[in-house]
């Protein structure tokens, strides 16, 4: 009988045991990957795009054409791809990334024969009619205005200016953008964009023979490239601007975003980045969260994360304050900025630490979809699984000196850009 008053023993995480995946490569270049595991009889299906290269003269027609892809083909109007969607239980959605772009579909598997010709007609004969552009641009300009309104919103978007200039990383869309918009821009674009030698197939849930054979049948000889999508990304490139205030004198709370430029996933330094991270304001019990909302109560919340690009990565922190406090807030971050570059992490809290990332990486893995996402995390970087394991091994072994170390190697706050909305 189950002991209910002993707890269980205690373990520590070695090793994170991942899924590998089937791999075949279709005629026409496309990279097909699949993830099979559990009984339940349903598939994620993802294509997803490299973005092609940012032009600055048209900078919203990568996340315009993702966004439009559903809105309607040369055969099917948005209503009907919709209607036929639902009809058999399905759901489809377009996600835009600032290096990739996709399209998700769920289906169970019975379905698939017929909800994956759906697709397949999005990804050939999308058509972006005139009537569902013209849409777009009034529903988009609308959010925006309302947007614009947010001082978190503003923070963000002049932060990213601020930090990554005019490119994809930076992109700051004025109503007048998405009037410039227009059909056959679109259409060229989603060409060279969407295509198989630009795409990557990732396939997760019960998969067999059937799906795989559904899949290629459509995916490979019914499906030619164009030409040679260019997806080079211009490099960030910072304003230099280290401190920005955008003043609003009736606002009862104000915006703080700062951070720098630093490494990405594939940088040895990157897994000793998030737990230095993690304890500055990555997790609710955070130094930040503890000092600013628990200790003094200026926010609701704040936090501070690492995002890794393909090329290089970013650090950021972000909260909202009470206006009459933002001065007082900042400097406090600075104070516990200079705190971890100066005093020794005690054994408990960075114990802690160490059990809350390696704890959360093992809670992510809880179906075969989840494998399929640590997947992507690394193949997109030109990783493998293997990064996983020295993850684990830095997460374990990282010491208080090493936390000292990387603090004062990654977080100047005199450096970093700063960006505030509302008061100061």
């Amino acid at each position: 009988m189950l002991n209910r008053i002993t707890p269980p023993e205690f373990k520590p995480i070695e090793h994170i045991s991942l899924l590998a995946p089937g791999h075949v490569k279709l005629s026409n270049d496309c990279n097909l990957f699949w993830f099979t595991s559990g009984d339940q009889e349903l598939v994620r299906i993802e294509w997803i795009f490299n973005n092609l290269s940012f032009d600055p003269d048209k900078p919203l027609l990568n996340t315009a054409v993702n966004t439009m892809l559903n809105d309607g083909t040369h055969t099917m109007s948005a209503a009907q791809i919709a209607d036929t969607v639902d009809y058999y239980g399905a759901f489809l959605q377009v996600d835009y990334g600032f290096e990739q772009s996709q399209v998700t579909l769920f289906t169970l598997n019975k379905h698939l024969h017929s909800t994956l010709p759906v697709i397949h007609d999005i990804l050939t004969n999308s058509a972006f009619p005139e009537r569902e552009l013209q849409t777009y641009i009034r529903n988009q300009q609308q959010k925006l205005q309302v947007s614009l309104q947010k001082n978190d919103f503003v923070a963000r978007r002049t932060y990213n200016r601020e930090v990554f200039g005019n490119t994809i990383y930076g992109l700051k869309p004025e109503p007048a953008d998405y009037a410039k918009l227009q059909q056959a821009d679109l259409v060229a674009h989603f060409k060279q964009m969407y295509q198989p030698a630009n795409c990557t197939i990732l396939v997760a849930g019960k998969v067999d023979d059937d799906i795989l054979k559904t899949i290629t049948n459509l995916f490979d000889k019914g499906w030619a490239n164009n030409s040679i999508a260019q997806t080079a990304q211009t490099e960030q490139l910072s304003s230099g601007n280290l401190f920005t205030l955008i003043e609003k004198p009736d606002a009862l709370q104000s915006a703080i975003r700062m951070g720098a430029v630093s490494v990405p996933r594939t940088h040895p330094d990157y897994p000793a980045l998030q737990v230095v991270n993690t304890i500055l304001g990555g997790y609710f019990g955070s130094r930040l969260m503890n000092n600013i909302r628990e200790d003094k109560g200026y926010t609701y919340g704040i936090g501070s994360a690492t995002v890794s690009m393909k090329d290089f990565g970013a650090l950021f922190i972000a909260t909202e304050v009470g206006a009459d406090v933002t001065r007082l807030t900042m400097i406090e971050i600075e104070k516990e900025i200079n705190l971890l570059k100066t005093v020794p992490v005690s054994h408990e809290e960075l114990s802690l630490v160490k059990n809350y990332m390696l704890g959360s990486l093992l809670g992510s893995l809880e179906n075969v979809i989840s494998h399929a996402d640590k997947f992507k995390n690394v193949y997109f970087w030109g990783l493998n699984f293997e990064y996983y394991d020295y993850y684990t091994e830095v997460v374990r072994n990282i010491t208080a000196a090493d936390i000292i170390s990387y603090a004062n190697k990654y977080f100047d706050f005199d450096k970093m850009t700063k960006v505030v909305v509302g008061k100061y």
